[in-house]
């Protein structure tokens, strides 16, 4: 397993604030571990790696901007991307999922899509073509940023404060927060074969 500590600590601010701004901005942001990362970052921010304003404020506007570049593609390039099948970046069930959880949560997805891997890369996108207004989409998103790097990162910080030698437990918190990020994908796929 990728230890994500070091990961961090390598990556430094600029590198995790590029790793978040591509997470949630790009398309190829569906392969970047970006909650394990963040996590990790509020924890080393604990032992005095980091430091927690300045780690808060960058990933808090890495994930805002990567949002609104993401629904500035989804309103330029939009009905190109649905046409597009399947690629090493692109599965096109996921935009198909994400379409779904956006028309049943609405302007919400733009908030609740920061907590669900691949729905997060995607909700903006579906937000530009479903030509939602950009000042509601910008309120949801930096609604969406704030809660997301704040309690993610703020986690990181508080077990890393609060527990002795928790240093001997990130990689198993760090494992858990990636396989319960990861239950949502596995219930719609499951669900998918199932119907078929």
């Amino acid at each position: 397993m990728l230890d994500t500590i070091e990961l961090v600590k390598t990556l430094g601010y600029v590198g995790l604030t590029s790793l978040i701004f591509t997470e949630t901005g790009l398309l190829i942001g569906l392969l970047l571990p970006g909650d394990s990362v963040l996590f990790s970052a509020g924890f080393l921010a604990s032992m005095g790696y980091l430091h927690l304003l300045p780690l808060f404020l960058l990933t808090f506007c890495a994930a805002v901007l990567g949002d609104s570049v993401g629904y500035a593609l989804g309103k330029k390039y939009g009905p190109k991307i649905f046409v597009k099948e399947k690629s090493l970046f692109f599965d096109k069930q996921h935009i198909e999922r994400a379409q779904r959880f956006y028309t049943k949560h609405g302007g919400k997805t733009i908030i609740l899509a920061r907590f669900i891997p691949i729905i997060r890369t995607l909700a903006p996108v579906l937000a530009g073509v479903g030509a939602m207004r950009y000042k509601t989409f910008l309120a949801y998103n930096i609604v969406g940023g704030f809660l997301w790097t704040t309690s993610v990162l703020g986690l990181g910080y508080f077990l890393g404060k609060t527990i002795p030698n928790a240093d001997k437990y990130v990689l198993p918190i760090v494992a858990g927060i990636i396989f319960v990020s990861l239950i949502p994908p596995a219930i719609s796929f499951i669900k998918q074969k199932t119907w078929r």
